[in-house]
C-alpha cells in the first residue's frame, strides 16, 4: 500500500515546516472538495474571477457561496476591504488562474482572522521567480490554507499530485475527509522527487525562463491595436480581452493553437481569452496565425 510518509517529509523540509503542517492530495483540487466537506463555515466566499473547482466543490457540499469580483478597472487587484466581514472562509488564487495577477502576501495576510479559514491557491507560484508573495511558509497567520500543485511545472497532471499546508488541527481535519490511500505510489514517488534540492534549482530556472518568454509574448501582443492585455501577469499565460474573441478562438485552432475561453470565469465575459506562455518560435508561429485570423495586414511589430 502506499506510505506517503518520505513525501510528507521531504515537502515539509521544502517549505521549512514540520511535517503535521503537510497533506498530501490527489492534486491540488482534491483539497477543495476536502475543505468544503470538513470545514465549518457559515459564509464561504470566494474571489473571482479564478479557477472555479473551489466554488463548484463547496456548492456540491450544500454551501451558499458568495462572490467578490474583481474588475478589469482595477487590473484585477484585491482590495481586502471588498470581502464581508463575516465571510469565515475565503477562496483566493495567487497568482490568479486566469488573470495572471500576483497579490501581494501583505494583501493576502490582511483577510486573516481568527474564525476564519483563509484558502490561498497557490497552485502556479512555483512558476513565479523566487516564489515573491508565496504565504506557503507562514505559520504566524490564523486559518491559513495553502494550497500547492506538483502538475504544472512538471507536467504531472496524469499522477495527480498536490498538497495542503495548514495548521495541524485542519491537517488532521481535511486528513479524517479524505478516502484510504488517495494518493498513488508514484504520485508519492514524485512529489518526494520534485521537493528535493536539484528539482527546486530546475523549476527555479524553469520560472525565470517562463518569466523572459511571457514577456517575449506581451511585446508580440502590444503589436495588435485589438487586444488589450490584463496585468500586469505574473504566472505562465496572459489574460487579454478582444472583440469576437470566440471567432478568434475558432480561427486558432483551425491552425493548429489552442486557447482558453474566458467566459466560463464569473467576473469575464466573452470577450476575453487566457493565452498559455510558451518557448519564443511557438509564440512567433501564435502570434502569426494571430494576425491571420485577425486580419491585420501589418502583423504583430
Amino acid at each position: 500500500y502506499p506510505d506517503g510518509r518520505a513525501a510528507r517529509r521531504a515537502v515539509a523540509e521544502r517549505h521549512g515546516l514540520p511535517a503535521e503542517r503537510v497533506l498530501l492530495t490527489s492534486g491540488a483540487a482534491e483539497a477543495f472538495v476536502l475543505l468544503a466537506r470538513a470545514v465549518r463555515a457559515v459564509r464561504p466566499v470566494v474571489v473571482h474571477p479564478q479557477f472555479t473547482e473551489p466554488e463548484a466543490a463547496l456548492r456540491d457540499a450544500g454551501h451558499d457561496v458568495g462572490r467578490v469580483l474583481l474588475t478589469e478597472r482595477d487590473g484585477f487587484r484585491l482590495d481586502p476591504g471588498a470581502v464581508p466581514e463575516d465571510a469565515d472562509l475565503v477562496v483566493v488564487g495567487n497568482p490568479t488562474n486566469p488573470t495572471s495577477v500576483l497579490h501581494p502576501a501583505a494583501t493576502l495576510a490582511r483577510l486573516a482572522r481568527p474564525g476564519r479559514t483563509l484558502v490561498v491557491d497557490e497552485a502556479f507560484m512555483d512558476a513565479v521567480p523566487g516564489e515573491q508573495e508565496s504565504l506557503a511558509g507562514r505559520t504566524d497567520l490564523p486559518g491559513l490554507v495553502v494550497l500547492r500543485s506538483l502538475t504544472k511545472t512538471w507536467g504531472l497532471a496524469g499522477l495527480r499530485i498536490g498538497y495542503v499546508l495548514a495548521a495541524p488541527e485542519t491537517v488532521a481535519a481535511l486528513e479524517r475527509a479524505q478516502p484510504l490511500w488517495p494518493v498513488s505510489s508514484p504520485a508519492l514517488a514524485a512529489a518526494e522527487a520534485c521537493s528535493g534540492p536539484a528539482a527546486l534549482a530546475e523549476a527555479a530556472a524553469a520560472a525565470e525562463q517562463i518569466a523572459a518568454d511571457r514577456a517575449h509574448l506581451l511585446a508580440r501582443l502590444a503589436g495588435f491595436r485589438q487586444i488589450r492585455v490584463a496585468g500586469p501577469a505574473a504566472g505562465p499565460f496572459v489574460l487579454v480581452r478582444l472583440p469576437g474573441a470566440a471567432g478568434v478562438r475558432a480561427g486558432l485552432r483551425a491552425r493548429g493553437f489552442a486557447v482558453r475561453r474566458g467566459d466560463t470565469f464569473p467576473g469575464l465575459g466573452a470577450d476575453w481569452l487566457r493565452l498559455a506562455v510558451r518557448d519564443r518560435a511557438t509564440t512567433d508561429r501564435f502570434t502569426s496565425a494571430l494576425a491571420e485570423v485577425l486580419g491585420e495586414a501589418g502583423g504583430p511589430r
